[in-house]
């Protein structure tokens, strides 16, 4: 008999799933945010830490098609291994997302370009026990991501998403690159 009930419904589960995801696109556009941890790659990796990251985005997802489409603008701030001051990397970003086939979940694909703004921030630095300078630059530099992440509808107008993506930018000398891992929420 508890095998009945189970089967039961793990079968409406997985019905209802479709019909509640096509309940949320009733209205294709979104709007949401999302925040998380930001590791540094590469040689990126070398010189800071593990930071944080926040992004708050628009998106339009039609309900026939498998694609859609996410503006974002999102900062990144990692800190100094060696003495005090960060990188911060400012992102405003054109993504597409394709949605892969699943029950109860959306897993999908993510990527994107756009425009990066490589900041390095230091406090005063002492010479000869004077306080002589500090260092603040940025530059503006064109960037991508690509990565995934699974979606998971929790109303018809509300859903919660896990990602992550590898960002790279040439910039400051070199190319940057990190991964945010974020937990967001679209309505």
């Amino acid at each position: 008999m508890n095998r009945l009930i189970l089967s039961t419904l793990v079968v409406a589960g997985i019905v209802a799933a479709p019909a509640a995801r096509a309940q949320s696109l009733s209205n294709p556009f979104q709007v949401g945010g999302a925040a998380g941890i930001a590791f540094p790659t590469s040689d990126l990796g070398n010189s800071v830490n593990t930071g944080f990251n926040v992004t708050v985005a628009l998106g339009y997802s039609p309900p026939a098609l498998p694609v859609g489409l996410r503006a974002e603008a999102g900062y990144n701030e990692l800190g100094f291994q060696r003495g005090e001051g960060n990188i911060n990397i400012a992102a405003f970003t054109g993504n597409a997302i394709f949605a892969l086939p699943a029950a109860g979940f959306t897993p999908y694909v993510i990527g994107g370009a756009g425009l990066y703004r490589v900041g390095v921030s230091a406090p005063a630095v002492q010479v000869n026990g004077q306080s002589a300078f500090s260092i603040t630059t940025s530059e503006n530099d064109f960037g991508f991501n690509i990565g995934g992440g699974v979606k998971l509808p929790l109303s018809s107008s509300f859903e919660t998403f896990v990602e992550a993506r590898y960002n790279r930018v040439s910039a400051i000398g070199g190319s940057q690159s990190f991964i945010p891992v974020t937990v967001g929420i679209m309505w």
